[in-house]
């Protein structure tokens, strides 16, 4: 069997009072009244990050025609068609390099 020690530390708990690092904040600036809409917007559920979308824009109705597709059952398939690409056997000469003598 070992032997526990106990140790104990004489160290007084003591609170450590953080000071606030940084410039103050002006509660009144224009800065905090749009920090203060922004947060009561997203308390609300009503925030938006971004650019807004443009109703009656070709991409818009290029989204809704895929979106279309993708609810009727059809396949969308993205990006570029693949393209198969047949090589034939091709013979490369090998060239020797014609070194000079001294």
């Amino acid at each position: 069997m070992k032997k526990e020690t106990a140790i104990e530390l004489s160290a007084p708990a003591t609170a450590v009072v953080a000071k606030k690092s940084g410039r103050p904040a002006n509660p009144n600036s224009k800065r905090q009244a749009t920090l203060a809409a922004r947060a009561a917007a997203k308390a609300a559920g009503t925030f938006k990050k971004g650019r807004p979308s443009v109703a009656g824009s070709k991409r818009q109705a290029v989204l809704a025609a895929r979106a279309e597709k993708i609810a009727a059952g059809i396949e969308v398939k993205r990006g570029r068609p693949k393209v198969k690409v047949v090589v034939e056997d091709l013979i490369i000469p090998t060239v020797k390099s014609k070194s000079k003598k001294k």
